[in-house]
């Protein structure tokens, strides 16, 4: 077993290097650059299109396209936007940051072609409700139902390791905030997600559309008080920011030092992995909104994007960067509680507290969406009555994941997610000519784009 072991830590090791960086980072500016980098032409009209008509109403039974993107966003959004960044500043210095706004940019491209795909594609289930995902895309666009067949049992099997270990840093955070017992901590976090994930789509949007912005702002606001309070560092954090972008910096405090492919590797990494850019998993939530268009939809993948990483992991790197606690003895050997030891050092002991319940929330509504997404899966594969079965295995993982059980598992969970990314980034690129003919449609017709800003 240790041998198997060693093995899959050493093909992990090489496959999340620069393939993956390359596939993800690469392939997010290409496609892009393919699309005439409309994030940037049409911005302050997609902040318009997606800010701006966040509590639109639908129809009574149907799936917002706001509720569409919560769902979507409360997978996003997790213990990495917390406990991430602080590792990528301690690993690749505070230029990492920089790369990771990059990353954030160039992964709207990937965003939005997939959910573009996704809502093209999309299809109505025995039950009414509209499913979509890569799956649907490589099926009936790409004609390649078994890439489609491949991406949703890697997808459906990996999602069982990564219940598990969502589970066990909900567990480990309760025991450590409050002495709570991780049996109890899973018991009681399957209850909660079970109500909400039995209740389909429709309960996880109405669900998600008051928690994730409530704990986003929750820990936004508490951030941003850190922040204000030390304004006057707020120049010299930019500084470090772009000033060691582009090259290295030396030991300083409890910083070790870094070069600059340290500082790129780091905050690309952050980048591609908060927002989940380019993985596929975002369309299957998308899909089952209610919209005019495929594109409009589209942009609030880049939404998304704003808010996960722009303003929380933003809001992370500016609180241990403007308070110097990343300086600080002994801060290189617990990199993700630097955080938690900002809100501390600035609120009390309650600082601590708001880090511990902002994780469980933002892990809690993880549970919840990829729950979701692993029943797509099954359904796509097996039907809608097996899918109900692959529920109650992923609910059942959470208490075995909180006790701390099946860790031999945990191993398997970033090179099954590396065999979801590639096939899907290949079907972006096989696919993405319809989606630039969508877009051009989008913005060029008076039905949409034109009617909006006053010129049909």
């Amino acid at each position: 077993m240790e041998a198997i072991i060693n093995f899959v830590n050493w093909i992990t090791g090489i496959v999340w290097g620069w393939p993956m960086l390359v596939t993800l980072g690469l392939g997010g500016f290409i496609l892009s650059a393919r699309l005439g980098f409309f994030q940037i032409r049409y911005f302050p009209y997609i902040i318009k299109q997606t800010f701006g008509k966040m509590f639109g109403k639908v129809e009574k039974g149907e799936v917002s396209p706001f509720q569409a993107a919560t769902a979507a966003l409360a997978s996003t959004v997790g213990a990495s936007n917390i406990i991430g960044v602080p590792a990528a500043i301690m690993f690749g210095g505070p230029g990492a940051i920089f790369w990771m706004w990059v990353m954030a940019l160039m992964g709207m491209g990937s965003k939005f072609v997939e959910i573009v795909l996704g809502f093209k594609y999309r299809e109505k289930n025995e039950e009414g409700e509209y499913v979509g995902g890569p799956m649907y895309y490589m099926k009936k666009g790409l004609k390649m139902p078994w890439l489609g067949s491949f991406f949703a049992l890697m997808l459906m099997l990996e999602l069982v390791p990564s219940v598990m270990v969502q589970a066990n840093s909900v567990s480990a955070s309760a025991l450590e905030a409050f002495g709570l017992d991780p049996l109890i901590t899973g018991i009681v976090t399957l209850v909660l997600v079970g109500l909400v994930v039995i209740g389909g789509i429709k309960r996880i949007g109405s669900v998600t559309e008051k928690l994730v912005p409530f704990m986003a702002l929750a820990y936004f606001i508490g951030g941003m008080i850190i922040v204000i309070a030390n304004i006057g560092e707020v120049p010299r954090v930019f500084g470090l920011i772009f000033g060691y972008a582009f090259r290295p910096m030396s030991a300083v405090g409890g910083f070790a030092g870094s070069v600059v492919a340290a500082s790129i590797r780091w905050g690309v990494a952050r980048g591609v992995y908060s927002n989940e850019a380019g993985m596929g998993t975002a369309p299957m939530a998308h899909s089952a909104a209610s919209n005019d268009h495929a594109v409009r939809q589209g942009f609030w993948g880049l939404f998304e994007i704003i808010v996960d990483t722009l303003v929380i992991c933003t809001t992370t790197a500016f609180v241990v960067l403007s308070t110097d606690i990343w300086t600080s003895a002994g801060a290189l050997d617990n990199p993700s509680g630097l955080p938690a030891a900002a809100f501390n050092q600035f609120y009390g002991p309650l600082g601590g507290m708001l880090v511990t319940v902002s994780l469980l929330l933002f892990v809690v509504s993880t549970l919840i969406v990829v729950i979701f997404y692993g029943e797509k899966q099954a359904e796509f594969l097996f039907g809608l009555k097996f899918s109900r079965v692959m529920r109650y295995v992923y609910l059942a993982s959470i208490v075995v994941g909180a006790a701390g059980g099946a860790q031999t598992l945990w191993i398997f969970l970033d090179i099954m997610l590396a065999m979801i990314i590639f096939p899907n980034m290949f079907a972006l690129f096989m696919l993405h000519g319809e989606v630039k003919d969508l877009t051009k449609e989008f913005f060029t017709s008076k039905d949409y784009y034109l009617k909006d800003i006053g010129k049909a």
